[in-house]
């Protein structure tokens, strides 16, 4: 796998720095949780999975995750677990075959309802079951958390590697009273298994749920305040210095145009000055396109220090990857502020002559971008993110 994918080699060339690395389901841990990006969800009543993987037909796509769980009705759950079995099952005979290979395939994990639904997946899909990156453990708590991850840990090899994604969307996590003893428990129980943790998800919709709210394509989830403030809670517990774990931005729950309340929240200004009249009718497209709330709330994201997003469109995968990309100041300074530490120096001015370099307390800051630039890539300086996301890719 690897972003960007559909940029012909002299575009990568023109505009990365440092071109994104490579990975597969048998990367570094500590490398790979930064590698899922924009994770696409999809039922897994959704006919012809293996043949979208095969085809590739969703440009850019480096991950995603079958769901079984509220993506699937009641009524329709035997099917849909038969159905994914089948995909699964045809997707080994072609790799196989060798249609395709196994470094080729993306980052695929399933979202269970219960613990007995992956072990009864386990046996039906028996060798194909190694096609999977891991499963999601939706509404994780400390309380139900520690089978599952017992069994993840069982399934996992060093020549199948198998991790488990645990979303925080439970009732006990939301609500003030229980929830900084939940995050703790549940920080401390994935503390005991860390080797086997991939990422931690925020389940926003299911939050809000709770609450009978739903945000418009004009709010950010860092708009809602009850889920801003649950948000803050979870950063400040499990993206501490001293063990902290990779977590991704909440889903996007907009893709189709519709008519709007407020006004556009990407400002024209930015974009005439780069691409002229051209750039503010590419403004227009995006706001049309319902792109603007996302590149807000993304751009938010990375503000908090999540990485990556989960999805439900694959229009918006382009937009996560491209944003997520280093930019050649960021990754000048970082690698400063790392060489600096390990010289023992204190404080330096910036390259860009723009500000100070403190070397203490920016060095976590530095080796998460390091990290992160060997995944997706470092631009050029005379380049922006908002240059990838210019680039048009068949959805």
């Amino acid at each position: 796998m690897e972003f960007f994918t559909y940029f012909y080699e002299d575009e990568i060339k023109r505009y990365f720095f440092q071109r994104p690395g490579t990975f597969t389901k048998y990367t570094n841990r500590e490398l790979l949780s930064y590698g899922l990006g924009a994770t696409l969800y999809m039922p897994a009543t959704r006919p012809n999975i293996h043949q979208e993987i095969l085809s590739k037909k969703h440009e850019g796509l480096t991950s995603l995750v079958i769901d079984l769980e509220d993506a699937v009705g009641d009524n329709e759950l035997h099917l849909a677990e038969h159905s994914l079995v089948r995909e699964m099952l045809r997707l080994q005979v072609e790799c196989q075959k060798g249609f395709l290979k196994y470094e080729d395939l993306p980052l695929m994990f399933i979202r269970i309802r219960h613990i007995d639904q992956l072990k009864q997946l386990m046996e039906q899909l028996g060798d194909a079951l190694n096609l999977l990156t891991g499963v999601v453990i939706p509404k994780f708590s400390a309380e139900n958390g520690r089978d599952f991850l017992n069994l993840v840990r069982d399934i996992h090899t060093e020549t199948h590697p198998f991790y488990a994604m645990p979303i925080l969307e439970s009732a006990m996590v939301i609500q003030k009273e229980t929830r900084m003893e939940e995050l703790l428990k549940i920080k401390s129980l994935l503390d005991q298994y860390r080797d086997y943790i991939l990422n931690v998800r925020i389940g926003a919709t299911d939050f809000c749920g709770l609450y009978g709210i739903r945000r418009s394509m004009d709010t950010t989830v860092y708009e809602i305040a009850v889920l801003r403030d649950c948000i803050s809670d979870i950063i400040n517990v499990f993206q501490r210095f001293n063990n902290p774990y990779v977590v991704s931005g909440p889903v996007w729950e907009y893709f189709s145009s519709k008519k709007r309340m407020l006004k556009p929240q990407l400002r024209q200004t930015p974009f005439r000055e780069r691409y002229g009249d051209e750039g503010v009718k590419w403004r227009a497209k995006l706001i049309n396109e319902n792109m603007d709330g996302l590149i807000r709330e993304i751009l938010m994201d990375i503000s908090n220090g999540l990485t990556g997003k989960t999805i439900i469109h694959p229009s918006h995968i382009k937009v996560v990857q491209a944003l997520n990309v280093v930019s050649y100041e960021e990754f000048i300074d970082a690698c400063n502020i790392v060489k600096a530490f390990d010289e023992n120096n204190g404080v330096l001015k910036s390259n860009f002559e723009n500000k100070m370099n403190e070397v203490k307390p920016h060095y976590f800051w530095a080796k998460k971008i390091l990290l992160k630039s060997q995944i997706y890539g470092v631009l050029h300086e005379e380049y922006t993110n908002i240059d990838l996301i210019r680039k048009e890719v068949y959805v």
